[in-house]
């Protein structure tokens, strides 16, 4: 079974790409609807996370919101609920590759956020970033509620840089020009990977370690 990765920073358009790539029929692994489970109700981190952060915790829930303005932008709270949560998504990711592996599927797709900026990216064939113009970016994110400059700079800043992702990345899927350019590159970079042998980013493993930010 091949495994492609997929990552992009915030309002990068990763999520479209992750839609068009179930539409043709290809699973989808979701570290966001992971950590989102994980903090619903009854979620695997609730507990550990309302313990190290009482002041996310509204009418006994976590309050996503609240966490992530105690997180964003404050590195050592951001580490703590780093190693809360990293373990759920990592064992949530390791019972959808068995799944699948048992069902003989041919490949699949990890759609991780901080893919590279993390050790996710070691278990895939090859990774593909989704990637925009910055104005469009900026324009995407700051039109979602509850966003402004400042978040979306401390979101950046806990993310490699626009440009050292596209220089690791195996395939670049361009989302600013439409859906049509997008979904001809997705549709490049599976049949690439369906169809290649052995594994291209361990010659990169180093550099990308180095290049962390």
């Amino acid at each position: 079974m091949k495994i492609l990765g997929l990552t992009g920073s915030i309002g990068m358009g990763k999520s479209t790409v992750a839609g068009m790539a179930r539409r043709l029929r290809i699973p989808v692994f979701d570290a966001d609807a992971s950590v989102h489970q994980a903090l619903a109700n009854g979620g695997k981190a609730v507990t550990a996370v309302a313990a190290r952060f009482p002041e996310a915790v509204q009418d006994g829930f976590i309050n996503r919101a609240l966490l992530g303005r105690l997180v964003f932008g404050n590195t050592p709270n951001l580490r703590i609920l780093e190693s809360i949560l990293h373990p759920i998504v990592r064992q949530d990711r390791s019972q959808f590759l068995a799944e699948h592996r048992r069902r003989r599927v041919s490949l699949v797709i990890l759609d991780v956020p901080l893919l590279l900026e993390r050790d996710g990216w070691t278990v895939c064939d090859r990774v593909m970033v989704v990637s925009a113009p910055v104005f469009v970016q900026a324009a995407r994110v700051l039109g979602r509620p509850g966003m402004d400059l400042e978040r979306l700079t401390a979101i950046r800043s806990a993310q490699m840089s626009e440009p050292k992702k596209r220089a690791v990345a195996d395939f670049i899927i361009p989302s600013g020009l439409g859906k049509g350019p997008a979904l001809r590159a997705l549709h490049h970079a599976v049949t690439l990977t369906r169809n290649s042998l052995g594994k291209a980013r361990c010659a990169k493993s180093y550099w990308i370690r180095k290049q962390q930010v």
